[in-house]
């Protein structure tokens, strides 16, 4: 039975938030991706169909919207998705490195799952805590700040064990009223607002 088969309502409700057009319909599609996600921890190949159809689009537009967006997956996730930004403030503060040794460690690949169904990998573009890099994030849960190896190595040990520790900082991560970063000790990081100039000076 179709996914969305018994949840009329729930379409109905999503639908409801944007226009009554076809480009409206169109604008449901991430909510709805959203919903299997949730559900299922990836979308497959039958959901975009079927997330397709209600949208009046393709299966092939669905997939290219979830290209786009590192936080949708097309096969199956495990328990603890890992995800290192390997974008350049990261890479900097050694995210290469990092990730190397995850995957050694785990001996996985991005598309792979651990053989118990426990880990995951994937590297993503910058994950907005620049400040605290090297940055990995869990699922859907916080950041984990600064991670060492021998972070790393706790982290594992502790997510094998099931009792992984609270993330170091929410997602978003808290960024006060001058534009600082916050680690989660309280700790300003970054640069403020207000050590911005305007390019070519002050006119």
């Amino acid at each position: 039975m179709p996914y969305f088969a018994d949840k009329q309502p729930l379409v109905a409700d999503i639908f409801s938030r944007y226009p009554a057009s076809p480009q409206g319909r169109r604008s449901a599609l991430m909510p709805l991706l959203r919903e299997v996600q949730n559900a299922f921890g990836y979308v497959s190949e039958t959901h975009m169909a079927e997330i397709a159809a209600l949208c009046g689009t393709t299966a092939t537009e669905v997939r290219s919207v979830m290209s786009f967006y590192s936080t949708y997956h097309t096969v199956p996730t495990g328990k603890y998705h890992l995800q290192v930004c390997s974008t350049l403030m990261c890479a900097l503060a050694g995210s290469d490195e990092l990730w190397d040794h995850l995957v050694s460690e785990l001996d996985v690949q991005p598309g792979e799952v651990t053989a118990d169904g426990r880990f995951s990998v994937q590297k993503v573009e910058c994950l907005g805590s620049c400040g605290t890099a090297p940055v990995v994030q869990v699922g859907d849960e916080g950041y984990y700040e600064n991670v060492t190896r021998s972070k790393c190595d706790r982290l594992l040990a502790a997510m094998r064990a099931d009792t992984p520790p609270p993330p170091d900082n929410p997602v978003p991560v808290t960024v006060r009223e001058d534009g600082r970063q916050m680690t989660a000790k309280g700790e300003r990081v970054g640069a403020s607002i207000h050590d911005l100039a305007p390019l070519g000076g002050e006119r």
